[in-house]
């Protein structure tokens, strides 16, 4: 009777224990199929988000200098048209995420800046010139340098960089949105977002 009963006692641990591990195996599959999954939405997300727009300029540039005790002048100047494409981008590939299976967490340590590029097509017109002060390089550069700083105040008081910000802010919405639905937590800055909009108020 004994022998029966601790055989019997054998096959329901062997039963249970079998289940048990069964059960171990499949979180450890679903676990890693997870992790698969968000790491691959974090590679559909590295990409190049981009916000483009063009900006139209006219400058003067005038210059004079004096000669032999300020008897004599020349002078020199310019009338010059400005057509400049701008474009304000997130490299997500330099996202920088780390996913912690154990906690089913997603880190992002780093959003990467935003990167401005200004390309100005720059065209003269009614140049004129004295024979002792004819236009040079370093008017060019000059003249180059300042049409780019005023390019970049027109950039920073336009809509592009906030817009480049919200096509940045939708790309991390998607990552909250799979985390969110598997389960798992994302942080950024230590913090855990909780809502997708969250993201909107992130200081970049």
């Amino acid at each position: 009777m004994k022998k029966i009963l601790l055989g019997a006692l054998l096959v329901i641990l062997a039963f249970f224990g079998y289940h048990y591990f069964e059960n171990q195996r499949t979180e450890r599959e679903n676990l890693e199929e997870s992790t698969l999954l968000i790491q691959e939405q974090i590679r559909n997300v590295g990409k190049l988000v981009v916000t483009e727009g063009s900006f139209s300029q006219v400058y003067s540039y005038k210059d004079s200098r004096k000669f032999y005790l300020d008897v004599l002048s020349a002078r020199k100047k310019a009338l010059i048209v400005v057509n400049a494409e701008v474009s304000v981008a997130y490299d997500l590939s330099k996202l920088e995420i780390k996913v912690n299976e154990k906690n089913k967490t997603v880190n992002i340590l780093n959003i990467p800046e935003e990167e401005i590029t200004i390309n100005p097509d720059i065209k003269y017109y009614d140049v004129t010139q004295d024979y002792l002060n004819q236009f040079d390089a370093s008017d060019y550069n000059k003249i180059r340098e300042r049409i780019n700083k005023s390019l970049q105040k027109k950039v920073d008081n336009s809509n592009l960089k906030l817009n480049a910000k919200n096509r940045l802010v939708s790309e991390l919405q998607k990552i909250y949105i799979l985390t969110n639905s598997m389960g798992w937590t994302l942080i950024y800055n230590e913090v855990p977002i909780e809502d997708s909009e969250e993201f909107g108020e992130i200081k970049m």
